[in-house]
């Protein structure tokens, strides 16, 4: 699927590069899949069949890398990414505890595989981690390459929730141990930075907030209809519960079986598992009931063009996630096109609106209180343009990959003498 975190980085590699920083995007586990130019290295290290294997097969933690190089490839990686396990965090509490014990861990010959390629392609320096599950690499890479180690904040506490009870909080206390290694955290908003500072037991001082970038280059925006029979409210992200897409489905229902005057047809986008297919079957499976089938379409999961065309056909994108938000990427495109948006009260969510104006908030969990908001939101149409400019706007002045470049650039400038000269621009505000 489409990752976000592999969509940041990504864009985020390419805005330094424009910057002119010479940056190399290497990926871990699996290759990147984005939805713009992929801006990563061939190679991939930590490949998670052989994390896997040696894992749960002593024999592998010994084998030559031309074997290993077996398991690296393309295909068998795709194969066990079917497999429910790969990813489940129910399965997974002994991998990631060995993962973060890094060189005491059973994938130490990964981790030595990547220190010799760095040395090989010249040290660093400085190093980004993506997210904090990587931080078992932190004690080799700064006591090896004697660089400093920057790590963003993404999304690491669904996962880490999830592990069961007795992995859990031996999880978190290794991870507050490597943590004293990382000279800087990245979270990208106020809310999750406060959140992982005390899951890490951090000093909020440790985290920088850089907030996601969008390339607005062929973006286009909402036409906005002067008289309409319907509302379209879309959804734009994974097809399965946690992103809370039943509730919004359950709420366009009890919505149209109102009969109100602009009725809503709901216009869903995003990967789906095959494990979520019957979750999905279900809901359409609701809408032909009730004798709405006609309001309900799924698109299957779009490129970067099909996406960004979605999101302008949208009058209002709505993204009731049960958990608490950390990232909010869609929510940020929608707001590019210039289509307002509808989020729950909880995440980062309230810190967006606050920033923008760019739609409305809705209390979590609560299908009445979607219902009534979108009752609220059909009775004042002429306000949707409004707060979808406003989410424009904002998005050009703070929420670009320019600013995210930028601001990235000015901390790496911090932490590296050798980049303390690097003349960097200053973005231009409309």
């Amino acid at each position: 699927m489409y990752c976000g975190s592999c969509l940041h980085d990504n864009a985020l590699v390419k805005a330094l590069r424009r910057l002119g920083l010479d940056v190399v995007l290497v990926p871990l586990y699996t290759p990147l899949r984005t939805d713009e130019l992929n801006q990563s290295i061939p190679r991939v290290f930590f490949s998670g069949v052989n994390v896997y294997l040696q894992q749960v097969l002593p024999l592998f933690r010994y084998t030559p890398a031309w074997l290993d190089r077996v398991w690296e490839s393309g295909w068998v990686m795709r194969l066990l990414a079917r497999s429910r396990k790969a990813v489940d965090p129910q399965h997974l509490g002994p991998l990631t505890l060995s993962m973060l014990r890094g060189e005491e861990g059973n994938q130490r010959k990964e981790l030595h595989k990547l220190l010799r390629w760095l040395e090989q392609e010249g040290p660093p320096q400085l190093i980004h981690l993506s997210n904090a599950l990587l931080l078992g690499l932190a004690p080799a890479l700064v006591r090896e390459l004697k660089v400093p180690v920057v790590c963003n904040l993404s999304g690491e506490d669904i996962f880490l929730d999830a592990l069961p009870r007795p992995w859990r909080q031996e999880a978190y206390e290794l991870l507050q141990e490597k943590a004293l290694l990382v000279q800087r955290f990245v979270a990208l908003n106020h809310y999750y930075a406060q959140h992982m500072a005390q899951r890490l037991d951090l000093p909020l001082e440790r985290i920088e907030v850089i907030p996601h970038g969008v390339n607005l280059q062929g973006v286009p925006q909402r036409q906005w209809p002067s008289q309409r029979d319907h509302l379209v409210v879309g959804f734009l992200a994974r097809v399965c519960h946690e992103k809370g897409f039943h509730l919004l489905a359950q709420a366009v229902r009890v919505y149209n079986s109102g009969k109100p005057k602009l009725p809503i047809r709901l216009v869903a986008a995003g990967y789906l598992a095959r494990d979520h297919r019957r979750y999905l079957e279900l809901i359409q499976e609701d809408f032909a009931q009730s004798g709405q089938a006609q309001w309900f379409q799924y698109l299957g999961e779009p490129d970067r063009e099909g996406k960004f065309r979605f999101l302008a056909s949208l009058d209002l994108m709505c993204l009731p996630t049960v958990y608490a938000e950390s990232k909010g990427l869609s929510v940020l495109e929608a707001w590019a096109c210039g289509v307002p948006v509808l989020v729950p009260h909880h995440g980062t969510f309230p810190e967006l609106m606050e920033q923008t104006g760019g739609g409305w908030l809705v209390e979590p969990h609560n299908v009445a209180a979607l219902v009534e908001a979108l009752q609220r939101i059909a009775s004042q149409v002429e306000e949707l343009p409004r707060r979808g400019q406003r989410g424009r706007r904002a998005v050009e002045n703070h929420f670009t990959q320019e600013h995210m470049a930028l601001r990235t650039a000015e901390l790496y400038r911090q932490l590296c003498p050798d980049l303390a000269q690097l003349p960097l621009p200053v973005p231009e505000k409309r």
